[in-house]
């Protein structure tokens, strides 16, 4: 086997992977990413045991047991740049010999799923609502930069896409990634599902304007009158694109579940979002332990 170079897969004194500093047996098969450090023991407080808690800038993970079911949970910090570091130092802590730097034999496959919040971009959508994103369009480019030879791009949806919005050619290229169906049938019930907008920012790559004025000051109402064979652009956030894309060329299986705090077609805010995160949050943990 090629071994990797140490400028490219950086192993910290302890061994450890260099951001996340985790090890192999820190990760379960089970994995929650959530964006928010603090969401990490909202999540770990329901454990029975706890193993691990490692600490490392805005990547906070916790291991332990939920009703005999092994978990990790790992706080990624927000964007598809952070979900590009633990995707990837994730998969190396598991299926990448880290004194050898060499890719193992047997493979791990890990059960990935995001707990977010998210914007709705359909009015029927209620505030504190559950989503799931069937699909993930991305608009942040990070999968342009990886061959794409696994054909994870749904290039049918976004080229309608592209064709629909009059999509401008300086901009980033729509891609378009699926959920695991294995997931998706685990968690999806009481939840609505559609095709969820990542945006690489917060305010103009989701049409809001401050003092900035966008490039496409009607891009939500554009997002929300798309649909491809029955299929709505539900909402927006900023990591689920990356996500779904990586962990399928990695050969794991991801889903991500949102609560519904906002929605930008009623105008809406949710009156305390922490109650639907805490719904959502026994909603994974029980449903990945059936």
């Amino acid at each position: 086997m090629k071994r990797i170079p140490d400028s490219e897969l950086i192993i910290n004194p302890d061994g450890s992977v260099y951001h996340l500093c985790l090890k192999p047996e820190h990760v379960a098969d089970n994995v929650i990413v959530v964006g928010d450090p603090g969401r990490v023991q909202r999540i770990s407080n329901h454990f029975d045991t706890i193993e691990y808690q490692i600490n490392n800038r805005e990547f906070v993970t916790h291991t332990g047991t939920y009703k005999g079911t092994r978990f990790t949970v790992i706080a990624t910090g927000i964007g598809t740049d952070n979900i590009d570091i633990v995707l990837n130092e994730l998969d190396a802590a598991v299926n990448i010999d880290l004194q050898t730097k060499t890719v193992k034999e047997e493979l791990r496959s890990l059960n990935i799923v995001r707990i977010g919040t998210s914007g709705a971009l359909q009015p029927e959508i209620e505030i504190d609502s559950f989503l799931l994103s069937e699909k993930a369009m991305g608009f942040d480019g990070l999968m342009h930069f990886y061959s794409n030879k696994l054909g994870i791009n749904e290039k049918e949806i976004a080229d309608a896409f592209c064709a629909h919005a009059n999509w401008n050619e300086s901009l980033a290229q729509p891609y378009v990634v699926s959920a695991s169906n294995i997931l998706m049938e685990k968690l999806k019930e009481n939840t609505s599902q559609g095709i969820t907008a990542t945006a690489s920012g917060f305010y103009a790559p989701q049409g809001r304007v401050l003092r900035l004025q966008p490039e496409m000051p009607n891009y939500p109402e554009t997002l929300s009158s798309f649909s491809h064979k029955n299929l709505k652009v539900t909402n927006f956030e900023m990591e689920t694109s990356a996500l779904y894309g990586l962990s399928k060329a990695l050969g794991h299986h991801a889903c991500t579940l949102c609560a519904i705090i906002a929605n930008r077609k009623t105008k809406q805010f949710s009156k305390n979002h922490d109650l639907p995160i805490d719904r959502l949050i026994l909603h994974v943990l029980n449903n990945l332990t059936i």
